[in-house]
């Protein structure tokens, strides 16, 4: 109602909903218009061998006004169809085409599919519905050049010539000189002998070979004829982008369908497309293509076009949500350069501190370790066992977004600022500090490995520079991420939590001030979480237990009850912890107290920790690990 004139009239010749009303009501659909665009000696001498989009449209008014038929003439602007390339205006005409009707294919095929994987799952339905709109499959073209159909016509009659015997002697001459063959070869050879002898002969051949090619997505769609020979075989995956669910996934469906009985992929990965910045398309005649080679190498003028380097693409294109549309320009590259920085920090902190560590001669049994460490190495199966089914997943964002949140906040943020006073202050081969770097040598493996994929350039670097790697090897060639079953230990978290639980209520207490500089004294009533933290601190006041160096503070207490007196400068902090074990089974609530007090101690000169008598002499600690008892 809003569009045209609402005149509406019909050239079953010129379009599709036209050629339908036309096939329905068995009306005329001859063609007046050749491939050239001008109109055939049918549509009358006047309009012979006009274009009928430029002189042929003065011509027809002309017409109309001589024979008083011309009620109105008027210039509309009006949609109408441009090719992409060229930007100018089509012609749509009705011709003779080479078809495969699909209909006795597709329930077969829609069949097939439901044991096909689809990422996203939402494409298999769109796949299905695009079948479900095409009756027909047009399978020849008109162009220069391509894969020849095999079809001989009739020099005067409306007949073709193609059977078993000039298919199977073409065949055998494109396997002998390539497909060129079918335009440089005279007619005559292209039919085998028994065949040319019953069509007029070498000298008075009655066919010629036809000039149209096969659709490239036919010559695409069969690819897997020559990667999957075997009448049982499958490609585990097929990748493409989602205008291929109507091209070549249902080009190789439909024909290994029709000659195998079966799918040719096990899974079918669909992708978007990249965008724009501002979420427009790329397109060349806009100039706002990205070039992958100047994202990875620099423009001309690098002030400008940076070189980002292989490694920053790939992260771009891993976190990206790559089943949609997605934007890139500098903001996005900038941020995934920041991403691998960070990451490139964790992996100096981890190469750093493995130093002097040899994991065969060195390394703490798990059992041994200090809890916080083994409860680290139960953080790090989990992540392995999710990362390691994201890939399976195909979902590399989910990679990334589980490396970022370990080195982030179980890493950098919690574990590397608590060990750090165990690593640089400890004996070098103190078991304590060889806990630690065994736990920091099975991270270092597992982050690598689990990144490889995605920044293959940065893994390779990390593989050359570990020191206990004395003939280092390809991280590609050493296998996929090993933990050990031994690491998963769930009581832990329990333990971990709840001590942590306490650890935020300390540090919330004092705001943008050092935990070094004051005591902690945590009460819990008799019970399961007190044995559950008495794990960490077997004696009551400790400055060197597991649960001090958690709470980084000068010194911890733990106390089954109030004690016997409150300085008058402590805060306290109150709080409850549900214990949940055995998967529910044992649960109990307990109350906590954390009672904060500024140190009485002096700063250690070497570790910085204020348990130190005086400021000018070290900590018992320090002091043994300087004279060496």
């Amino acid at each position: 109602m809003t569009k045209g004139t609402g005149l509406v009239h019909t050239a079953p010749a010129h379009g599709m909903e036209d050629y339908s009303v036309a096939s329905q009501h068995n009306l005329s659909t001859d063609c007046l218009v050749d491939e050239d665009g001008v109109f055939t000696a049918a549509a009358g001498p006047e309009l012979q061998n006009k274009a009928v989009l430029d002189e042929g449209t003065d011509v027809v008014i002309k017409m109309l006004q001589a024979s008083k038929n011309l009620l109105l003439e008027e210039k509309l602007v009006h949609s109408y169809p441009y090719d992409w390339r060229t930007k100018k205006p089509v012609v749509i005409r009705a011709s003779k085409q080479w078809f495969i009707n699909i209909t006795e294919l597709k329930a077969t095929a829609k069949e097939l599919l439901k044991k096909v994987k689809f990422i996203p799952g939402s494409a298999q339905n769109a796949m299905v519905d695009m079948m479900d709109r095409r009756p027909y499959w047009c399978i020849s073209r008109q162009r220069v050049w391509g894969v020849p159909i095999p079809v001989f016509h009739h020099k005067t009659k409306d007949e073709v010539l193609i059977n078993s015997q000039t298919i199977e002697h073409i065949a055998k001459l494109v396997e002998q000189h390539g497909s060129d063959i079918w335009w440089t070869l005279p007619p005559e050879q292209l039919l085998p002998k028994e065949v040319l002898s019953q069509v007029g002969g070498p000298d008075a051949l009655e066919y010629e070979p036809g000039r149209d090619i096969l659709d490239i997505w036919f010559d695409s769609g069969t690819s897997w004829a020559c990667v999957l020979p075997g009448t049982d075989q499958r490609a585990d995956l097929y990748l493409e982008g989602k205008d291929q669910l109507g091209g070549w996934f249902q080009s190789s469906l439909l024909t290994s369908v029709a000659v195998r009985k079966r799918a040719p992929f096990r899974t079918v990965v669909v992708h978007g497309f990249t965008l724009g910045e501002k979420g427009e398309k790329m397109s060349k005649s806009l100039g706002n293509v990205i070039d992958p080679d100047v994202v990875i190498n620099g423009g001309k003028d690098q002030s400008k076009e940076p070189p980002y380097g292989a490694d920053v693409l790939r992260w771009w294109v891993a976190e990206s949500n790559v089943f949609t549309e997605v934007t890139l320009g500098p903001s996005a590259l900038n941020a995934a350069r920041e991403d691998i920085s960070k990451l490139r920090n964790t992996l100096r902190f981890l190469l750093g501190n493995v130093a002097g560590f040899n994991p065969e001669t060195d390394s703490i049994p798990v059992n041994k370790m200090y809890v916080l460490d083994q409860y680290v190495l139960h953080l790090l199966q989990d992540l392995a066992s999710k990362i390691t089914d994201s890939y399976k997943q195909y979902d590399f964002g989910k990679v990334i977004r589980l490396l970022q949140a370990f080195y982030t906040r179980e890493l950098s943020n919690f574990y590397f600022s608590i060990i750090k006073d165990r690593l640089y202050c400890e004996k070098a081969n103190d078991p304590k500090r060889r806990s630690c770097q065994t736990a920091l040598a099975e991270i270092l493996d597992v982050i690598v490995r689990s990144f490889a994929p995605i920044l293959p350039h940065l893994a390779e670097e990390v593989f050359q520079h570990v020191p206990y790697l004395k003939e280092p090897k390809s991280v590609f060639r050493t296998g996929w991420i090993t933990t050990s079953s031994v690491w998963k230990k769930p009581g832990l978290e329990e333990a971990m939590e709840s001590a942590c639980a306490m650890r935020d209520a300390f540090l919330r207490s004092i705001p943008g001030k050092n935990a070094a500089e004051h005591q902690v004294t945590i009460v819990i009533e008799p019970g399961l979480l007190f044995e559950i933290i008495e794990m960490l601190q077997a004696e009551e006041t400790s400055s060197t237990s597991q649960l001090n160096e958690l709470m980084m503070a000068s010194q911890t207490t733990l106390l089954p009850q109030d004690p016997p007196a409150m300085p008058a400068d402590a805060t306290e902090l109150r709080g409850t912890f549900l214990i949940n074990l055995e998967g529910g089974d044992i649960r109990e609530e307990s109350e906590y107290k954390v009672i904060v007090t500024p140190t009485t101690k002096e700063k250690c000169p070497r570790c910085w920790k204020y348990t130190a008598e005086a400021s000018d002499t070290l900590c018992p600690r320090c002091a043994d690990v300087v004279g060496g008892k």
